[in-house]
């Protein structure tokens, strides 16, 4: 069969391997891969930034936003052959923290934790691959297109949920988000805004494009001017942040509403710095009771979110969120970027791109 592999921590080293076929353990499903999903964390192992073998392998299969159909699963299974499936991306650490000993591995504390396609596991990116009964999650049917969106949309619920826990130290009824980012993790978030009926407003800094047209035929409003601005003048009650750019940061803390809650999803990069008035934040967010929190990865709970999210949306606006589909063969120009990509998806199997 073929898979997508990638020696870590050395670039240019993405190609198209053939591999032997996976054999189903016990207690697992066999899996054809239908089409994987690439994000920046894919693009950063791919250029040699990231990434860690399994042991004793020489190279890692990448992909971990996954999309298959079930081929074989084990006796009185929840699971039949044909259902679509999406493989759980986070393991718990073989000896389990306290998180990961109550299934609570995407609040891993030792950082011994594995993940298929990123660190330690080989992730989706083949034909064939398997996985546990307890770590996959069925789709409804009528998702076979957008499916590789169920990892991402699991980790923006999962900073919703967030949201939610922290708002509920006392009355909160939020009336405003500002996501900040128009990705697939930013427009995501402006989704699940629309689906509990919020006034959302997403910034980036595109003026056109199909960033724009997604968010306002989502019925959110778009902005690009500068963040500050735009912050002051909304005063969100909820900011989802999925940038990561340190600017961005600084400016939505100073300008939230009393009781504003901002859930920090981007990861900055190293060595960029900010002269930023620490002083002037903090007092702003302890007199106004304001919390920030930064949430990555997903637990199982919220894949199964994901999916109720992605079932209520409208499908052509999710399939426009996929501005690039590419066959196996063509991997390299997947990691071309363009500027008006948002997702792009990798078809692993003949008569789906």
């Amino acid at each position: 069969m073929q898979a997508l592999t990638v020696t870590p921590r050395r670039p240019g080293t993405v190609s198209v391997s053939n591999l032997a076929e996976p054999v189903r353990a016990d207690g697992e499903l066999l899996v054809d891969g239908v089409a994987i999903g690439l994000c920046g964390t894919d693009r950063e192992i791919a250029a040699g930034l990231y990434g860690w073998t399994p042991p004793e392998s020489p190279y890692l299969v990448i992909g971990h936003e996954s999309l298959g159909r079930v081929r074989q699963a084990p006796p009185a299974s929840s699971f039949a052959p044909g259902d679509l499936v999406v493989g759980v991306v986070r393991r718990p650490d073989p000896e389990p923290c306290g998180a990961c000993a109550r299934g609570e591995f995407d609040m891993c504390r030792n950082g011994r934790y594995r993940e298929r396609g990123i660190k330690e596991l080989h992730g989706y990116g083949s034909q064939r691959w398997t996985v546990e009964e307890e770590f996959a999650v069925a789709l409804d049917p009528s998702l076979e297109r957008v499916g590789v969106l169920v990892e991402p949309t699991s980790v923006v619920a999962k900073a919703w949920e967030q949201v939610d826990l922290i708002g509920g130290r006392s009355w909160f009824e939020p009336k405003r988000v500002l996501v900040t980012g128009a990705g697939p993790i930013g427009l995501l978030a402006a989704l699940i805004g629309v689906q509990r009926g919020l006034d959302t407003h997403v910034l980036d800094r595109v003026s056109d494009g199909p960033k724009p047209r997604l968010v306002r035929s989502l019925g959110a409003t778009y902005h690009n001017r500068d963040i500050a601005s735009v912050a002051r003048e909304l005063q969100p009650d909820i900011v989802i942040e999925a940038t990561g750019a340190a600017p961005v940061v600084s400016a939505v803390l100073r300008n939230t509403t009393a009781y504003g809650i901002t859930c920090l999803t981007g990861v900055s990069s190293h060595g960029r710095r900010l002269s930023v008035d620490i002083g002037a934040v903090n007092r702003e967010i302890v007199l106004d009771n304001d919390v920030v929190v930064g949430s990555v990865n997903a637990g199982l709970r919220h894949y199964r979110q994901a999916t109720e999210i992605l079932a209520k949306a409208d499908r052509c606006w999710l399939s426009a969120m996929i501005t690039k589909r590419v066959g196996i063969d063509r991997v390299c120009e997947a990691f071309r970027p363009h500027p008006e990509d948002v997702k792009v998806v990798v078809d692993l199997e003949d008569g789906l791109g």
